[in-house]
């Protein structure tokens, strides 16, 4: 029987059950981020009286919706059915468990959604906990703050925290939002039947960005297990961070442009506005890469990826990394040749680099199903629907051999989740990629 409510920290949820497994949606893991709560560290959320139905999914943070005639409009954003509202209350969680009761210490996947830190959302149509559940694994999907609303550095930011008795700094609320929702399943997942010492992070694309940052941080203490890096990751592969200096040049270009006198006039902004004045800003800074993203702020992050890593600061745990033949940086030409594009190189680079510093080297993949449809190829994000088990839900045409790579990966990541490698310790063919043994598996029909 499946576990219908958990009784968390804050009071008790009750979820939709489901066949064979339970799905809670929209439960608050931080105070919504309003008024002063904008452009400000999310807050523990308060109690409730009573049970909390979770049965809808939460809003999703503000962001420009993306054109659904546009490549991945049409591939991710066509559906009616999965369009969210948007609002600045959107720091949600969502949580899939196929336990029966409280206590169970099954493995915890906790994903992190992608969208170059602008777009995206914990319940797009692409994922889904269900395949998950039927392998004994619980999900956990976030949502966090996007954009200017989750990255705006700023001096009034600085001020405000230096009288409030902190350090001077400003941004990265995404990545203290990640923290808080990674807290808030560590003290209450045993509830839904999960393993707070069994937490596997993953995530695609800025969420895989992401992963590097939880990994790379000191708050998240040893709240990690495992770590997958989808598509963003990897040792010299130019998928950096923003130093101070940067964000805060950009935070001050944007601030100009609202035309706010102070950081009163800046909150009190509408966030439509504020989302309308973010789409003019980028467009002037078009081409400029990620405006908005995780900044060397020396109090999260200490230095950029390939630095904490050189330094030993990246937690000594399992990982697995990967990236898809037509990933990002990989041009026209090099798909002519066959050539390999730098997220390919970064994924062998970063487990070679585990190995050398006396880690376990890493598990690395290579996404090559080229789905039907168009001529797009392995394109980025094109692994998502394999991997979460919802080939039926994408309008692309399907082989039998799709499912039987779909079924293929879902056995690899969850039995990482649950192992530590991914195929469940048993022999196989997936092995390290070592200095001595390059192996990189090709997942392909």
């Amino acid at each position: 029987m499946a576990l219908f409510e958990a009784k968390t920290k804050y009071g008790l949820v009750r979820g939709h059950s489901m066949e064979g497994y339970t799905v809670f949606k929209g439960i608050p893991y931080a105070k919504p981020p309003l008024g002063e709560g904008r452009f400000a560290a999310p807050q523990e959320p308060d109690n409730w009286e009573g049970i909390y139905e979770a049965e809808h999914f939460g809003s999703v943070a503000m962001q420009v919706p993306l054109d659904p005639a546009s490549f991945y409009g049409k591939e991710f954003y066509q559906y009616p059915e999965y369009m969210p509202a948007r609002s600045e209350d959107c720091l949600y969680l969502n949580i899939w468990t196929p336990a029966g009761e409280a206590g169970e210490k099954l493995p915890v996947a906790f994903w992190i959604h992608g969208g170059a830190f602008l777009q995206g959302y914990s319940h797009e149509v692409e994922f889904d906990g269900e395949a998950y559940c039927r392998r004994g694994v619980v999900l956990v999907s976030i949502n966090y703050r996007l954009g200017v609303f989750g990255f705006l550095a700023h001096p009034w930011l600085e001020e405000e925290q230096a009288g409030q008795g902190g350090r001077r700094i400003s941004g990265n609320y995404a990545l203290l939002d990640q923290i808080a929702a990674l807290r808030w399943v560590r003290e209450n997942i045993a509830a839904f039947g999960g393993d707070p010492g069994n937490i596997t992070v993953f995530g695609q694309s800025a969420g895989c960005m992401s992963v590097q940052a939880l990994v790379s941080t000191p708050l998240t203490e040893d709240w990690i297990a495992k770590a997958i890096f989808q598509s963003a990751s990897g040792y010299k592969s130019m998928m950096g961070t923003h130093t101070m200096e940067e964000a805060k040049k950009a935070g001050e270009e944007f601030v100009e442009l609202t035309g706010a006198a102070d950081l009163e006039e800046l909150r009190a902004i509408p966030a439509g506005e504020l989302l309308e004045m973010q789409k003019a800003f980028l467009e002037r800074r078009q081409g400029m890469g990620l405006c908005f993203g995780p900044t060397i702020d020396h109090a999260i992050l200490d230095g950029d990826f390939d630095t904490l890593l050189e330094r030993g600061e990246m937690k000594d745990i399992p990982y697995m990394m990967g990236s898809t033949a037509q990933d990002l940086g990989t041009t026209p030409q090099m798909r002519e040749t066959g050539e390999r594009g730098r997220l390919y190189y970064g994924c062998v680079g970063l487990s070679h680099k585990l190995e050398e510093l006396g880690r376990r080297p890493g598990y690395v993949y290579y996404f090559t199903r080229s789905p039907l449809g168009d001529d797009a190829g392995a394109f980025h994000s094109s692994e998502l629907w394999y991997m979460f088990g919802t080939l039926e839900r994408s309008w692309r045409p399907k082989e039998e051999g799709d499912y039987a790579l779909s079924g293929k990966m879902l056995d690899a990541w969850t039995d990482f989740m649950k192992y530590g490698d991914p195929k469940g310790g048993k022999e196989g063919a997936w092995r390290p990629c070592t200095k001595e043994d390059p192996y990189v598996q090709i997942l392909d029909i």
